[in-house]
């Protein structure tokens, strides 16, 4: 079966990763310039070196639908720059599932596809799409909604090693982000983690750099630009995280209920 996931963010591709080794062909549509933070565990980062690898699995760049199909029958994902995610009315999957994580809608339709299912708050299933993945951690995690919506955006992190908040480095200004600390490095409170325009994007505890933008990328005051996991485990930083899976989960379930593949499974083995 044909999945394509808007976003190729770190939750959108934890969620690659289950799907892919359940054996769905796997499709992501990304911006041409992404803003994913955990750059190391996101197949986003195919957009601008042409293929990435995270953990076993490799996604590679589609400049076209004849490249889509050609990536698919070499067992990788294809990753496409389609903002719009147009490729939907081409490709015409089985499963679309919405992982951009805007917190609200930005044109899912029920309609796009025989499976749709969204991810985090804005969406109302029976509504804008069939079902929708709780994203905000804790006893809800992952769990399958099949009315209804997931739970209100709060803006507050969740909590990690005893943290929440601290652990968020945001933009201090508008402009252009200039990184100066690697992800995998060991930073201390009080450390500068990157500037913009001269100003110090300064970090609150001590951890590893699990995520930081891109040198170059543009950025408004207050935008997340990296996140320090207090844990200091420095492979957490080159694999999907709990939240991801957990996310890549519920997505795996809603889509193997709602294309009937478990009824159909069930079949077989009796």
């Amino acid at each position: 079966m044909l999945v394509v996931i808007k976003g190729a963010g770190d939750l959108a591709s934890g969620t690659a990763l289950r799907l892919h080794r359940a054996g769905f062909q796997v499709v992501m549509t990304e911006l041409p310039r992404p803003t994913a933070i955990r750059r190391t565990v996101c197949f986003s980062q195919a957009v601008l070196f042409g293929s990435y690898t995270v953990e076993d699995v490799t996604a590679r760049l589609a400049e076209s639908s004849e490249g889509v199909r050609l990536i698919l029958e070499a067992g990788e994902i294809a990753v496409l720059r389609d903002p719009e995610a147009a490729c939907v009315r081409e490709l015409r999957p089985d499963v679309v599932a919405d992982l951009i994580l805007a917190k609200r809608n930005l044109g899912t339709k029920i309609t796009d596809a025989p499976a749709v299912i969204a991810a985090g708050p804005g969406f109302t299933a029976g509504v804008d799409c069939h079902a929708v993945v709780e994203t905000m951690r804790g006893h809800y995690l992952g769990r399958v909604i099949w009315e209804g919506s997931a739970l209100p955006n709060t803006d507050v992190p969740g909590l990690i090693g005893g943290f929440a908040g601290e652990r968020v480095l945001r933009a201090p200004a508008d402009g252009t982000f200039r990184q100066l600390r690697e992800i995998g490095e060991l930073v201390k409170a009080g450390d500068v983690a990157g500037t913009v325009e001269g100003r110090p994007m300064v970090c609150q505890i001590d951890g590893v750099l699990r995520g930081i933008l891109a040198d170059g990328t543009p950025v408004h005051k207050g935008m997340k630009a990296g996140d320090v996991d207090p844990r200091c485990e420095i492979k957490h930083c080159y694999c999907a995280s709990d939240k991801a899976l957990a996310v890549g989960g519920g997505v795996l379930e809603a889509a193997l209920a709602l294309t009937g593949a478990l009824r159909d499974g069930a079949r077989k083995a009796n």
